[in-house]
Order: C-alpha cells, then sequence, then structure tokens
C-alpha cells in the first residue's frame, strides 16, 4: 500500500471541505423554504426545543475522533447562521461588548444572531417587554460572589419568562497597554470580578488603588487611555481594546461560573431535564418556612436553590426565589406549587426550562 504524502493528505481534506461546503448551502436552501411556511402558517421562527432535538440527535450518533462538545459547538454556529436566514434574531444583553454577558450571550446564540447591547438590566426587560428583541439575556449568579439582586428585583413586576440558562465559566485577565506590572498604577474593573480576584490583587499589587467601574468592557476602555492603568477583563477585551495581558487567569476561586439568564415572552417546552424557578412572599406566622418547604418535601422534588430579598414596600418582608428541578406541567410539581399558594401572599412562575449542563 502506498504511503500518503502530506500534499496527498492535504488534497484530501480540500475535497471533503469543499463537499462540506456544498452540504452547507444546500441545508441553507431547505432552511429558506422553511422560514417561507413558516411564515405563511404564522409560527414561531425560532424553535429551541427543535435546536435540541438536533444538538442531542448528532451527539449521540457521533462515533468520533472529532470530539461530541465541538459538534455542539459547530452545530450551534450553523443554526444561527441558518436563523439569520429565516429572519434576523435580535437578542438584548447587558452590554456593553467584551463583557462576560457578551460572551454568554454568543455561545448560547452563535455569531449569527443580532446582539444588542443595553446599558442596564431593566433596559434588557423594556427591549424583550415591548418586542424589540426577541430575547433577553442577564446574568442572575456567580459561583464565588452570589446573587445579582438587580435581575432578581426586576422579575417583581415584569411578566417575561425564563426560557433558558447559561453557565458560563469565567476568567479573568490583568489587561494594560504596555503589558508590564511595574507599571500599574491603578486597576479599574466592575465590583464583580474586583471581588471575584480581591486575594490576588492583595498579594501581587497590594498598594495599588482599584477603581470600581459600570462593566469590565469600560474598564477596558479606560486603560486603552491610560498606559498606567490596568483593566480586570476578559480575554475578548484584550483583543477588541487592543490590550496587552500582563496576567491570565487571576480569579481567586479555580471554579468560577456565572450563570445567565434567557428571558422572554413564552414559556419554554419541557425538554425532559428542566428546572423551574418560582417567587414568592409568605404570610408572617409561626412555622411559616417548614410549611412553606413541605409541599416540596412529601413529594420528593429536589429543590436545587432558595434565596430571600427584603420586600422593598414593606419594613421586614420578605421575596423568596427558589430554583426546583422539573416542568411546571408535571403533575407533582404543579401539584406542589398549588399548595405553597395556601401560605404564601402570592406565588409567580418564572420558568421552566432546560437545565444547563
Amino acid at each position: 500500500m502506498t504511503k500518503k504524502t502530506l500534499a496527498d493528505l492535504r488534497k484530501e481534506i480540500d475535497t471533503l471541505d469543499d463537499r462540506l461546503l456544498e452540504l452547507l448551502n444546500e441545508r441553507a436552501s431547505r432552511v429558506i423554504e422553511v422560514g417561507r411556511l413558516k411564515a405563511g402558517s404564522k409560527s414561531d421562527f425560532h424553535v429551541p426545543s427543535r435546536e435540541r432535538e438536533i444538538y442531542e440527535r448528532l451527539q449521540g450518533q457521533n462515533s468520533g475522533p472529532f470530539p461530541n462538545e465541538a459538534v455542539k459547538s459547530v452545530f450551534r454556529e450553523i443554526i444561527s447562521a441558518s436563523l439569520a436566514l429565516e429572519a434576523p434574531m435580535k437578542v438584548a444583553f447587558f452590554g456593553p461588548k467584551a463583557t462576560f454577558t457578551h460572551m454568554a450571550t454568543m455561545q448560547h446564540f452563535g455569531l449569527s444572531a443580532e446582539l444588542v447591547p443595553q446599558k442596564s438590566i431593566p433596559a434588557v426587560f423594556e427591549e424583550v417587554e415591548k418586542g424589540r428583541a426577541l430575547y433577553g439575556v442577564i446574568p442572575v449568579e456567580n459561583s464565588t460572589e452570589g446573587m445579582v439582586s438587580h435581575t432578581l428585583d426586576m422579575f417583581m413586576d415584569s411578566e417575561l419568562k425564563i426560557n433558558a440558562e447559561i453557565l458560563h465559566e469565567i476568567h479573568h485577565y490583568l489587561l494594560s497597554r504596555t503589558g508590564r506590572i511595574e507599571d500599574i498604577k491603578k486597576v479599574c474593573s466592575h465590583q464583580q470580578p474586583i471581588a471575584q480576584c480581591r486575594n490576588w490583587l492583595a498579594e501581587n499589587l497590594p498598594n495599588v488603588p482599584v477603581v470600581d467601574v459600570a462593566s469590565t468592557a469600560v474598564a477596558a476602555q479606560i486603560v486603552s487611555e491610560d498606559y498606567t492603568a490596568a483593566a480586570i477583563a476578559s480575554e475578548l477585551a484584550a483583543s477588541m481594546y487592543d490590550l496587552k495581558i500582563v496576567r491570565e487567569r487571576i480569579e481567586d476561586q479555580v471554579n468560577n461560573f456565572t450563570r445567565f439568564l434567557v428571558i422572554g415572552k413564552k414559556m419554554a417546552e419541557k425538554s425532559g431535564d428542566d428546572k423551574t424557578s418560582l417567587m414568592f412572599s409568605v404570610k408572617d406566622e409561626v412555622g411559616i418556612l417548614y410549611h412553606m418547604l413541605e409541599p416540596f418535601a412529601k413529594r420528593g422534588i429536589n429543590l436545587s436553590k432558595i434565596e430571600s430579598r427584603p420586600l422593598k414596600k414593606k419594613a421586614w418582608e420578605y421575596i423568596f426565589f427558589l430554583d426546583l428541578m422539573g416542568h411546571i406541567s408535571d403533575p407533582a410539581i404543579a401539584a406542589a406549587v398549588q399548595e405553597l399558594k395556601s401560605c404564601c401572599q402570592f406565588v409567580k412562575v418564572l420558568g421552566s426550562y432546560p437545565r444547563a449542563k
């Protein structure tokens, strides 16, 4: 058998690439046909459950050596580009660009969606509520620093539903114009990254003042014009603002994740591996915490998180946020929520959505 040369192998790869391109265009033509049918029947052009079916089917039949996680990444971009052919999918996110929310939005929706940064979390809600964006993406929780209270507060008055959650691993980079740590006279960043890098800063830049700014991207923008400053920001911010990496991965905790929520007008379809989020206010009486949890405990429902927030309209009363495993359409969960209402002033289902993996 004749041994193949490097030139032979490259020629075969080129042929395979040509076939892939041909198939992608053939797939795109089918997507355009689907778009026409949806327009005629007034169906939703974006169906997240269909995306999940594609990922799960392809990953299930992947025999390798192409990595399974890469299968999802590749097809996320293919689907993102395909949806753009049907209709522009506008997604609002708590910006600006190069923030971790921006990166999480790209991770979930791909690069072909129209991603629009907003100056605040309320602005993201408003864009979706008024129909100017199909979805919004907002941070809700960090594994090191806990809940983002502003996001929880917004659900008090909004009728939007949680459609999905995104878990994004957070790595912080120290960025500057020169790339030299000895040139740094001040450090800028958002309060969350500063808190997540507190020990590193104390050990490596103990006498350097730290300035809290609106976002990591704003910090990078400031540093791009100041040779004596450094920013704690993402690796993406380094390339967007032409900064050099002084130190990489300076977060104090190795497993540092932020959880983001995708919000929309409709409840997500049941996927089989779901999570449900609730908001409720309990009556002030003896044993109320026990009665609050009892409906779930006696039905064997797993509660993954419970968080309390002060009720701003009334001193010393609280709103509870609860995450449980399962979908609100599950009979046991529906019954538990119904029973919960008997000991609450109000109960609000924020959404049932696929659990992030």
